[in-house]
């Protein structure tokens, strides 16, 4: 029974994919909101991505997306190992508050920060660049790659910090030749996590970005207006929906036994 009960709950949970994918394969002119549960009779899934290409400029802001998803979380990881190897290992005076001041990125919610961000952002001339957005998306990835190491650093024993240093090893040796390698499962599991909210972001990208050079790829998507009367056929829009969602999915199947296991922190 219990079994039935699991199978019932995914088959809904993939009830939108279905209808995602069912559509995105559907011909843009034979499209009927009534006939949204029918599979297509004609496949025209590759003419849907073309178009919705080239009307949305999609590889400009697929490259612009995949730098921010890939330097923010990594300068990111770098930032919040160092924090909690120092608070942790180093035990640095004051470093509870030092952990509470990280964390506290995360009290403030994004939306309250984004007229602030666009005044700054314009005055200092990082408005529509990609250093700007590079900076942005580190900033908000540390608090909680900071709160995830610093846990699976208190797991790891205090006496290979000990040993290490009797046999002669600078504090930066050890974090770069044993703590880092150790923590390796941990640092894949944020990386992911974080790679996926950026690449997913619409907010930071509708607020700071304006070229199609610059702007993430959500914010080319949104620029789709799938309306059944004007602008975008839907099937074109969930096309592009579609492919643009398929980077963090394939991340996702390539390192999901990486990301199992660093869901297990602390355990070394």
């Amino acid at each position: 029974m219990r079994r039935v009960i699991l199978v019932l709950l995914g088959l809904v949970w993939l009830l939108p994919t279905y209808l995602l994918v069912v559509n995105a394969f559907r011909p843009a002119t034979t499209y009927d909101p009534a006939k949204a549960w029918r599979p297509p009779g004609h496949l025209a899934i590759w003419g849907n991505v073309a178009k919705a290409w080239h009307k949305a400029d999609l590889g400009a802001s697929l490259g612009s997306t995949a730098l921010y998803s890939v330097v923010s979380p990594a300068i990111a990881l770098m930032i919040a190992a160092l924090a909690g190897y120092g608070i942790v290992v180093l035990r640095i005076r004051g470093g509870f508050w030092w952990f509470m001041l990280i964390f506290g990125g995360t009290i403030i919610p994004n939306q309250m920060l984004l007229i602030p961000l666009f005044i700054r952002y314009s005055d200092a001339n990082l408005y529509d660049h990609r250093l700007g957005m590079i900076i942005i998306y580190t900033a908000i990835s540390v608090p909680l790659a900071a709160f995830v190491m610093r846990n699976f650093f208190t797991g790891v024993a205090f006496s290979i910090f000990e040993a290490a240093r009797i046999d002669g090893a600078s504090t930066f040796k050890i974090f770069w030749r044993i703590y880092l390698p150790l923590s390796r499962s941990a640092l894949a599991a944020i990386f992911i996590l974080e790679f996926t909210f950026i690449w997913n972001d619409l907010l930071l990208g509708l607020t700071l970005t304006q070229t199609k050079s610059v702007r993430p790829v959500m914010t080319a998507l949104a620029a789709l207006q799938t309306d059944v009367y004007a602008g975008t056929p839907i099937p074109i829009g969930l096309a592009a929906g579609l492919v643009v969602s398929l980077p963090t999915v394939v991340l996702f199947l390539a390192t999901q036994r990486l990301f199992a296991k660093g869901l297990t922190l602390g355990q070394v």
